[in-house]
């Protein structure tokens, strides 16, 4: 039988899409793909842009359903996560407080840069996957012109993917 194993990670994670350096922001804990090319947060499933690629907005994942840009990283040791340009607070996951005021070393957070949210949606990892899966979305080996070309040549069953054939 074939089981996925989540493992969630701490991440800052921007939305660049029409708002440059000063889109909405969030620490969270975010669920990765087996791939490591996808994450799963707050409802989204975000892609990896592969090699050197960004989007029009500066970001470095992109969402597999809307299109937005977004910028994805680890969490800085030293508090700066939002570029040294961006301006905002950050939005902090109620159940990553105490995580990231461990990689931080800090005993409280910085409320003037920070702010405590219990608004994160949980995501749908299985709908997303089907919807990379089934509508051919993703990116593809030899990658065609423009920055959000979606085509993935994948099929599977949905009853009973045989591993190795889906993409995460």
């Amino acid at each position: 039988m074939w089981h996925t194993v989540s493992v969630k990670i701490l991440r800052y994670i921007e939305l660049k899409s029409g708002h440059s350096d000063n889109g909405p922001a969030w620490i969270a804990y975010v669920t990765q793909s087996r791939s490591g090319r996808t994450v799963y947060f707050n409802g989204r499933g975000l892609m990896k842009l592969k090699g050197q690629r960004r989007g029009e907005s500066g970001g470095n994942y992109i969402d597999m359903e809307t299109g937005e840009s977004f910028w994805v990283s680890g969490v800085k040791k030293n508090g700066q996560d939002r570029h040294w340009a961006g301006s905002g607070k950050v939005l902090i996951e109620a159940a990553a407080v105490s995580g990231y005021l461990g990689t931080i070393k800090a005993k409280t957070l910085d409320t003037s840069r920070c702010e405590i949210t219990n608004s994160i949606v949980q995501t749908d990892i299985e709908r997303l996957r089907r919807v990379a899966n089934s509508s051919g979305r993703g990116w593809p080996d030899d990658p065609t012109p423009g920055p959000y070309s979606f085509v993935r040549n994948v099929s599977f069953s949905v009853d009973h993917p045989e591993p190795g054939q889906l993409d995460e």
